[in-house]
């Protein structure tokens, strides 16, 4: 699904001299790394505050932890996305209420969020699913609304802009007070391990998110919250820092193959190619598509004996996951969900596609689809 050797020879000495480095400095723990990578991130994102940490998910974690929230507040968010959204919710004591999905953009839909709003709710977790933004302009009206933090899981859209009706524009996951994003490897900004960030430009949460990321201190061995280990180590920090540069161009060849997909499969009576929302752009973290009619898990095994990988995100919606049965959802109360992971599937994508690699991909779907 992603080619992350063929992504490193091409980078390879850059890498190798950054990664050298910290082993020459044995700073590898909040060294000059960590700090160069962070201020060159907030440049890119035009953010004030970039706070680096383990994982996109101690990310969610803390920035709901430095927001105040306490066990029993109700969060709003998908239930159409990767675990770990709900996974911190849960793990703080907090009360997740899932909602469905636009079925064009398969991020939150703002007029389900509203219905859900009651008196215990205090945030909302918009997704920015498989590399484009949610509705943010409608999910902060809702906010302001009900005097709601939003916390932006970007996880999977580092680098996509988000247009507002004025004609500006933002980054996302720094339209809201915060936002979070993980450099999993086969993120489109991914490290060679773990990583994570939280981005703010409030200057008195920032403060509050550096102390939490290291075990609540500002001065060493003082204190003044509970706190979590969860830091970015300095060699993760090289890497990233190296392919932050790049970031733009992997953003345009995936949006390349993306456009070669959508040719490939336009108008096809059994595929749906993935929409693009016209107040943000599609950095493809997933090229998903939509199906009518098809047998998915036997189109998989169809495209493994082609060598194409393929992967259904996701199977399985969070209200029918086993650790998240709840009374007070059951089957068919998110049609939208529900369908989605009853259809859905994606393609091999990443920075190393190039058109013979396409071509084969793409016939070979639609040699099992029409059959």
């Amino acid at each position: 699904m992603v080619d992350l050797k063929s992504q490193y020879e091409k980078i390879k000495p850059e890498i190798d001299a950054a990664v050298i480095e910290v082993m020459d400095s044995t700073a590898f723990i909040n060294g000059p790394a960590v700090n160069r990578f962070q201020k060159n991130l907030e440049t890119y994102l035009g953010v004030k505050h970039v706070i680096p940490c383990a994982n996109g998910t101690d990310a969610l974690q803390v920035s709901m932890m430095a927001l105040g929230l306490q066990p029993g507040d109700e969060v709003i968010t998908t239930s159409f996305t990767f675990i770990a959204t709900a996974e911190v919710i849960a793990l703080l004591g907090l009360t997740p209420v899932l909602v469905d999905v636009d079925p064009d953009t398969f991020n939150i839909d703002p007029k389900a969020i509203e219905r859900a709003v009651t008196p215990k709710t205090k945030a909302i977790v918009p997704v920015h699913l498989f590399g484009q933004a949610s509705d943010m302009e409608a999910i902060m009206d809702i906010a302001e609304k009900y005097h709601l933090h939003i916390i932006e899981d970007n996880c999977q859209a580092i680098g996509a802009d988000y247009f507002f009706k004025d004609g500006t524009k933002k980054k996302a996951g720094t339209i809201s007070i915060v936002g979070c994003t993980s450099f999993f490897p086969s993120k489109n900004l991914g490290c060679y391990g773990d990583g994570g960030a939280v981005f703010t430009n409030d200057d008195d949460l920032a403060l509050k998110l550096r102390q939490i990321v290291n075990h609540g201190m500002t001065v060493r061995y003082y204190h003044d919250m509970i706190g979590v280990n969860s830091r970015l180590d300095s060699i993760q920090a090289a890497i990233l820092d190296i392919k932050l540069k790049h970031l733009d161009e992997y953003i345009a060849q995936r949006q390349k193959a993306a456009d070669f997909y959508d040719k490939a499969f336009a108008n096809h009576p059994k595929l749906k190619t993935p929409a693009r929302f016209k107040n943000s752009n599609h950095v493809f973290h997933q090229y998903t598509l939509v199906t009518t009619d098809v047998d998915r898990f036997k189109l998989v095994e169809f495209l493994a004996t082609k060598e194409v990988p393929a992967m259904i995100y996701y199977p399985v919606p969070l209200h029918l996951q086993k650790a998240y049965l709840d009374p007070r959802y059951k089957e068919g109360d998110f049609p939208v969900t529900e369908m989605l992971c009853k259809t859905v599937f994606s393609l091999p994508m990443h920075t190393e596609l190039d058109e013979e690699q396409l071509q084969h991909i793409t016939s070979s779907v639609l040699e099992f689809i029409n059959q």
